[in-house]
C-alpha cells in the first residue's frame, strides 16, 4: 500500500465576504484509514468537505488526491454523502437509485445487481418499487447511503451520516463503514457524535474557527490528555475523602452504591499509584484498579473552550 496520504490539504483558506470560515488548514488523510473531521458548528468543517468536492475553491492553497494537484476527473474516485439529505420524492426508490448510480459510472446491469444485494442487506428490497416520498427518514437515508458507496470510490465524505437513525440501523451502517475501510477505502467521518468518532476512528482533526487546533490518532491523543488520574473500585465500607492524603492525591469524583465505592483519583504530587493503593488499604478492601483515560466528548470541549479562551 503507498505511504502517499490519499488527501493533502496544504496551506487552504476561504473566506465569505468578511467572515474567514478556513484559514490555512493543513491536513494528511492516510489511506484505508477513517478520519474524523470534528468541530463545532461553524468551524469550516462543511466548507472544507465542499472544497474537496469541488462545490468551492480555496482562495489559497491546495488540495492533493494521491500526491496529484485536485481536477475534476478526482470527483468519480469520491462518493459524497451531505448531512442535507435529497432525494426526489415522486420518483421510484429503485429506479432513482439505478440513475444515480448512472451519473458515477455504472452500466444498467452493473447499478441494478449491485443495488439488489445492498438492498438485500439493508432489508429495503420491498420499497424498491414504492414512491421515495413513501420512505420513512431512516430508510430514505440508507438509499443514500448506499447510492453514495454503490461505484466503489477511493475516497468517502460523510457528513453525519447516523443522523436520523436508531440504534440497530446505527450499527448496520457503522460495520459497513468498517468494512468499506477493510477492503481498502477511505472515510472522512464529519460528526458531532463522539462516541462514534471513539469507536471507529483511525484519526482525527478539530477545527474551530476555521483553524485545525488538534490532529493525531485518536489512541495517542486520548493518552495525551491523561491527567494521571485513576479508576478505584472499593470494598469494605463508604468512601470517605479524608481517608485519601491530599498532599499527594486529589478526589475528582466518588459514588457509594451498596458497599461499594467507585473513586476517580488524580496523582497530584511525587506519589505514584503504588502510593495511592498503599494509602488506602488501611481503610478498604481493592475490588478494581484502571488508569483513567479521558473520552473524545471531554477532550473536544477542553481543547474547544481553550481555544476560545485564547481568542477572548
Amino acid at each position: 500500500m503507498s505511504s502517499t496520504p490519499i488527501l493533502r490539504a496544504i496551506q487552504v483558506s476561504k473566506s465569505f465576504e468578511n467572515h474567514r470560515a478556513l484559514g490555512r488548514i493543513s491536513l494528511e488523510i492516510p489511506r484505508q484509514s477513517i478520519f474524523g473531521l470534528l468541530g463545532p458548528n461553524g468551524a469550516g468543517k462543511t466548507t472544507f468537505i465542499r472544497i474537496v468536492n469541488q462545490i468551492l475553491a480555496p482562495d489559497q492553497g491546495r488540495i492533493e488526491i494521491n500526491g496529484e494537484p485536485l481536477r475534476q476527473e478526482h470527483v468519480h474516485r469520491i462518493g459524497y454523502l451531505p448531512e442535507e439529505r435529497g432525494l426526489y420524492k415522486k420518483m421510484k426508490v429503485g429506479e432513482q437509485a439505478v440513475y444515480l448510480a448512472r451519473l458515477k459510472g455504472l452500466s444498467h446491469r452493473e447499478a441494478v445487481e449491485r443495488l439488489r444485494r445492498w438492498f438485500e442487506r439493508f432489508d429495503i428490497m420491498p420499497w424498491w418499487n414504492k414512491k421515495v416520498e413513501e420512505l420513512s427518514k431512516g430508510m430514505a437515508q440508507k438509499v443514500q447511503f448506499i447510492t453514495t458507496v454503490l461505484h466503489e470510490p477511493d475516497l468517502l465524505i460523510l457528513d453525519e451520516p447516523f443522523s436520523g437513525f436508531d440504534p440497530i440501523n446505527t450499527e448496520l451502517i457503522k460495520t459497513e463503514i468498517l468494512k468499506l475501510r477493510d477492503r481498502g477505502a477511505t472515510i472522512i467521518f464529519s460528526t458531532h457524535n463522539m462516541e462514534s468518532v471513539e469507536e471507529i476512528c483511525d484519526r482525527i482533526a478539530l477545527i474551530d474557527q476555521g483553524r485545525k487546533i488538534l490532529e493525531g490518532p485518536v489512541d495517542q491523543i486520548k493518552k495525551q490528555y491523561a491527567d494521571r488520574s485513576y479508576i478505584l473500585t472499593l470494598g469494605g465500607k463508604n468512601f470517605d475523602p479524608a481517608d485519601v492524603p491530599g498532599q499527594d492525591f486529589q478526589v475528582l469524583e466518588h459514588r457509594n452504591e451498596n458497599g461499594t465505592a467507585v473513586v476517580r483519583i488524580k496523582l497530584t504530587g511525587n506519589a505514584g499509584i503504588n502510593d495511592l493503593v498503599r494509602a488506602l488499604l488501611p481503610h478498604y478492601t481493592l475490588k478494581g484498579l484502571q488508569e483513567y483515560v479521558p473520552r473524545m466528548r471531554d477532550i473536544f470541549i477542553r481543547t474547544v473552550n481553550a481555544q476560545t479562551a485564547l481568542q477572548s
